[in-house]
């Protein structure tokens, strides 16, 4: 996108006053997208962000300007811009660009630019009429297939010149099923880190009758009773409730100013003995997954907490100066008009030796939340509140009747005390991640597992 020689002219111009680090970050992104609402196509649009972004560090200062002109002019107005508001003072920092290669661990067979809208539409089509055809009572669906190709470039004054290319697939049925009067919504949005070779294992009849069957069952169900009681929490996006409830809170960009729950917290037990939990963002052709982060560091595998010892938190090179300690790969960003900071790629509690029947049995009156849905968590105390989008009852550890409304209301460092049992079979779901550095895609996964205690909001 932009040459060395460049980018070294333009990285010597943001260090001019001072700096002791420069970075550019430049992005060409194409976003595809088909929509299906009404049983027609209601809209087919491409999204292009293409710019560049100067970033400058100063000690613990930090300073980012943005462009999207990205010629020579332009990217040199970017980096004065940036130098200038740093402040007075020169520099001598030697750049001497080298390219590095950092491979390709997701490899993509089928390009979904190379592919036509009718074949495209056609693989929607599947989706879509699987979940308006499952029940007379879906009123609703809507559907959407995107594609991103995401192309980055990276380069800083310690000589990094690197490039990735990130392809993902997605595909988001939802339907409203009305039975009585009363509506409720399903959804299935399985995601890769693929192109539309997803589809080989991902069958879009599948997705659109899991969304339809999930409507129908909650718009039949009674309201879920509140109370403290033990929670089974289903594997996949299930999920959710450890990225937000605990994984927020060990990003740097938490820990470094001492706003997290587990600030200070390294080498002791904050968990219960049977949680482990991993950061990778080298799972091959995984949702989240990434070749390099968007500081140029290549991806690893992180373990966050080991038989329920803290052993890392999740780390970018900026919130890295003040804390002390190397980036741990995971600087991200939504595109080059947001500031990078530390984020998680796949996050997911390791799989236990717990089997799953047990862990049902296990409870004589509780919730099974076989789905769960949004919410929001304060990464400073932890204090949660999701919902439940699917979820049922459990008497004498047996499966019963299912039950709408239910939300799980917590804090994290509580919860993860409380996880007693975790199953074999562990699984993921996809999502887009929100935080000051905007959406990014994200996997959350964990098997079956049990909180003993737990309090469900209901009626």
């Amino acid at each position: 996108m932009i040459s060395r020689e460049i980018c070294q002219r333009v990285l010597q111009k943001a260090v001019s006053t001072g700096a002791d680090y420069a970075e550019i970050f430049a992005e060409n992104t194409v976003n595809h997208s088909i929509n299906m609402i009404a049983n027609k196509v209601d809209s087919i649009k491409d999204a292009v962000i293409a710019g560049a972004a100067v970033r400058i560090y100063k000690g613990l200062r930090s300073v980012m300007a943005s462009t999207v002109d990205t010629s020579e002019e332009g990217l040199l107005r970017c980096a004065e811009a940036a130098a200038e508001a740093l402040g007075q003072g020169s520099a001598q920092i030697d750049i001497v660009l080298k390219e590095r290669l950092f491979g390709d661990i997701h490899p993509i067979r089928i390009v979904p630019a190379s592919v036509s809208n009718r074949e495209k539409i056609a693989i929607l089509k599947e989706g879509y009429f699987a979940a308006r055809e499952y029940d007379d009572s879906i009123v609703q669906v809507n559907g959407t297939l995107l594609d991103v190709d995401h192309n980055i470039l990276i380069a800083s004054t310690e000589g990094l010149y690197a490039q990735d290319r990130q392809i993902r697939t997605r595909m988001m049925i939802h339907a409203i099923a009305e039975v009585q009067g009363e509506t409720q919504t399903g959804s299935c949005s399985p995601g890769r880190r693929m192109g539309l070779e997803m589809f080989e294992n991902v069958v879009p009849r599948e997705v659109g009758i899991h969304a339809a069957r999930q409507a129908v069952t909650m718009a039949g169900a009674g309201y879920c009773p509140a109370g403290v009681m033990p929670v089974a929490i289903e594997n996949g996006f299930g999920g959710v409730i450890f990225h937000e409830a605990c994984g927020h809170s060990l990003e740097a960009s938490s820990v470094a100013y001492g706003q997290s729950q587990f600030a200070g917290k390294l080498g002791q037990k904050i968990a219960n003995e049977k949680v482990t939990a991993i950061d990778d963002g080298t799972i091959p052709n995984a949702w989240g997954s990434i070749n390099i982060d968007d500081e140029g560091t290549p991806a690893r595998r992180t373990v966050l907490i080991e038989k329920g010892i803290l052993k890392s938190y999740l780390i970018d090179l900026f919130n890295g100066r003040r804390m002390g300690m190397e980036s741990t790969g995971n600087a991200r960003r939504q595109s080059y008009a947001y500031t990078t900071t530390s984020r998680m790629t796949n996050t997911y509690i390791a799989p236990g030796d717990d089997k799953n029947e047990d862990i049902i049995a296990s409870i004589e009156y509780g919730l099974y939340a076989k789905e769960m849905g949004g919410g929001s968590v304060n990464p400073v105390t932890g204090e949660f509140n999701f919902a439940v989008n699917e979820g049922y009852i459990i008497r004498n550890g047996k499966i019963c009747e299912p039950v709408r409304g239910a939300s799980l209301v917590g804090k994290g460092s509580d919860v993860i005390q409380n996880i007693d049992m975790v199953g074999t079979d562990m699984a993921m779901g996809q999502g887009m991640c929100g935080s000051s550095s905007g959406n990014v895609p994200t996997n959350v996964g964990q098997p079956l597992v049990r909180v003993s205690s737990i309090t469900v909001g209901g009626r």
